[in-house]
């Protein structure tokens, strides 16, 4: 059976090096493994330039659990948190707040619209009660790229804390601590590093993580708890994915390899680029003008034509050896296509050729939406 290309923001299509360094077992106790682990937090924390400043926690689980254990660590019992509201994770974050028992401040923008520096300016003078700011960089949920330089200047400016869910855009879009400042910035092995799911990671910086002791409800999310015992004696206090780690290991030696940050980014860049110009000529239309839209994952408008069903679609493409994303906009009916992984613009050229395919089968005429 041949294996699909997975057009999604990660899961993603990983390379065969990174695939075969799963075929290994680990002692998680074993000092080989415990190397292993020191090494890939150390590389993590290089990609920010945050060795003086910064810790990196990794913890068992997505990085939906690393966003928590961020949340329920870092901000305090009786702490207040701004979240910029763009799209459906910036919604989860306040969703995860509300079970965690800290309060909200919803900051709601358009899902056409990048979070607002100025507004965050102004929430932040009114209400001196907010300790934080949570932001998604990038909202995978439509793909836009929120303006993180400026907003970490602004939250520094009001000595506020930062964390940011930084888990599509680390290893792609530069993020570095001598520019951005931010308590907890939050990734997963199986995104633009293109290592596998289930391992996330919380990059913090040492003087917050040091104030966080007693915050977290819960035992296994606690990143302070976590970062002690790592601390203490270099292992996982409970079982650790070790599969993950040693095809992260994998891939990030190959991630330097090929040139690092810079050299994933342009590579992102040109498969978004082959992607919306191919689609471009089918007719299908970007849900984010260019000037907003990052190089991880492009949102189409559905085509309005009766025989388009997306569940129908979907197969077709899949037929052919691709898996795209539905869409997750409240308003608007979309469809999503992903341009990370261990792939090239080659691939999504014939990811557009099969998209096409599947439309003329259907019997799709009326690919644009209707203005």
């Amino acid at each position: 059976m041949i294996q699909p290309i997975l057009l999604t923001p990660g899961p993603l299509t990983t390379s065969a090096a990174t695939k075969a360094a799963m075929l290994s077992d680990w002692g998680s106790w074993d000092s080989a493994f415990i190397a292993l682990t020191a090494s890939v937090n150390r590389d993590l924390l290089g990609l920010v330039g945050g060795h003086d400043t910064h810790v990196c926690v990794p913890l068992q689980g997505s990085g939906t659990f690393a966003v928590e254990a961020a949340l329920g660590t870092l901000v305090p019992r009786n702490g207040k948190v701004l979240v910029p509201d763009n799209g459906i994770y910036c919604k989860r974050m306040v969703r995860i707040l509300g079970v965690l028992g800290r309060e909200a401040v919803v900051l709601p923008h358009g899902e056409q619209e990048p979070a607002d520096p100025s507004r965050i300016d102004a929430a932040l003078a009114a209400d001196s009660s907010i300790t934080h700011v949570a932001q998604v960089h990038c909202e995978t949920g439509t793909g836009i790229l929120n303006p993180l330089p400026q907003i970490a200047a602004t939250v520094a400016k009001h000595r506020r804390g930062l964390i940011v869910d930084a888990m599509s855009s680390f290893g792609a879009i530069p993020i570095d601590v001598g520019s951005i400042q931010f308590d907890a910035l939050i990734s997963a092995s199986g995104k633009c590093l293109e290592g596998v799911p289930g391992m996330g990671f919380v990059i913090a910086r040492r003087a917050a993580l040091e104030r966080s002791e007693g915050n977290s409800a819960s035992l296994v999310m606690d990143l302070f708890d976590q970062w002690q015992y790592m601390q203490k004696t270099g292992q996982w206090r409970y079982t650790p994915p070790t599969h993950v780690i040693a095809a992260l290991r994998e891939a990030i030696d190959q991630f330097h390899a090929q040139g690092g940050q810079p050299a994933r980014l342009a590579r992102y860049t040109k498969n978004c680029e082959a992607l919306k110009s191919g689609m471009r000529l089918l007719g299908l239309e970007t849900f984010l003008p260019a000037s907003l839209q990052a190089p991880i994952i492009v949102t189409f408008h559905s085509p309005p034509d009766p025989a388009y069903v997306f569940s129908e679609f979907y197969r077709r493409v899949r037929d052919r050896g691709f898996l795209l994303y539905p869409g997750k906009l409240t308003t608007v009916d979309t469809f999503r296509v992903g341009c990370i992984g261990a792939i090239g613009p080659e691939i999504l050229q014939q990811a557009v050729a099969a998209i096409a395919d599947a439309l003329r089968e259907m019997g799709v005429r009326q690919l644009a939406p209707t203005t």
